[in-house]
C-alpha cells in the first residue's frame, strides 16, 4: 500500500511540475519579449522596404521631370533651327514624360504616407517593448514572491498532518514514558530499601528487649 501511494505521489508531483513549467510567468514573459523583438525586426524590414520604394518613386518622378525640361529645351532649339517637325516630336515626348512624372508623384506621395505610418507603428512597438522590458523585472519579482507565498501556504496547510510532525510527537510521548518508568523504578528501589532498614531496626529492637528481660530476671534472682 505504501509503495503504490509513493508512486501516486511521485506521478502527481511530476504532473504538477509540468503544469507549473507550462505556465511559468518568468519564462512566458521572456518568450513574449522575444516575440516582440521578432515583430520589431519584421517591422523594421518592412519599413526599410517601403522607404526603398519611396526613394525609387521619388527618383523616377525627378527623372521624368528632368526629361520634361530637357524636351522643352530641345523643342526650342529645333524651332530656332526651323525644325518645327522635330520640335513637335520633342513636345509630344515631353507630354509623355510629364504624364509619367505626375503618375510617379502620386505613387511617391502615397508610398511616403505608407512609410510614415509604418515608421510610427514601429516607434510605438519599440516604445511598448521598452515599457515591457522595464516592467519585466517588477513582474518577475512579484511572480517569485507570489510563488514563494504559495509554497509556504501549501506547506503550512499540510503541516498539522505531516508524518514527521506526528513521528516527533510520538517520540516525545515515548520519552515521557521512559521518564515515568525510570521514576517508578527509582521509587520502587527506595521503597524496598526502606523495608530492609525497618526490618534491621526491628531486629535491633528485639535484641535490646532480650537484654532488658535478661537483666530483669537477674535482678529477681538477687532479690530471692
Amino acid at each position: 500500500m505504501g509503495l503504490f501511494k509513493r508512486i501516486g505521489d511521485n506521478l502527481r508531483a511530476n504532473l504538477n511540475s509540468l503544469l507549473d513549467k507550462a505556465e511559468d510567468p518568468v519564462k512566458m514573459l521572456e518568450q513574449y519579449l522575444r516575440d516582440m523583438e521578432d515583430d520589431i525586426a519584421d517591422a523594421e524590414a518592412a519599413v526599410a522596404k517601403q522607404i526603398a520604394v519611396v526613394k525609387r518613386l521619388e527618383a523616377s518622378c525627378k527623372d521624368a521631370g528632368l526629361m520634361v525640361e530637357k524636351r522643352v529645351d530641345q523643342a526650342k532649339q529645333a524651332l530656332a533651327q526651323n525644325r518645327e517637325d522635330l520640335a513637335r516630336k520633342a513636345l509630344e515626348d515631353k507630354k509623355i514624360h510629364a504624364a509619367k512624372a505626375e503618375d510617379y508623384r502620386g505613387q511617391w506621395e502615397r508610398a511616403r504616407a505608407v512609410a510614415d505610418s509604418l515608421k510610427k507603428q514601429l516607434l510605438d512597438m519599440k516604445d511598448e517593448f521598452e515599457k515591457m522590458q522595464a516592467k519585466k523585472a517588477t513582474l518577475i519579482a512579484r511572480a517569485n514572491a507570489a510563488r514563494a507565498q504559495m509554497e509556504i501556504n501549501k506547506t503550512m496547510s499540510g503541516f498539522g498532518k505531516d508524518t514527521a510532525l506526528k513521528g516527533f510527537q510520538r517520540m516525545e510521548d515515548k520519552v515521557l514514558q521512559y521518564e515515568a518508568e525510570s521514576a517508578a523504578g527509582l521509587e520502587l528501589r527506595n521503597y524496598s530499601k526502606g523495608i530492609d532498614e525497618e526490618l534491621a531496626e526491628l531486629g535491633n529492637n528485639q535484641s535490646e528487649i532480650d537484654e532488658e528481660l535478661a537483666r530483669l530476671k537477674e535482678s529477681l534472682k538477687d532479690q530471692q
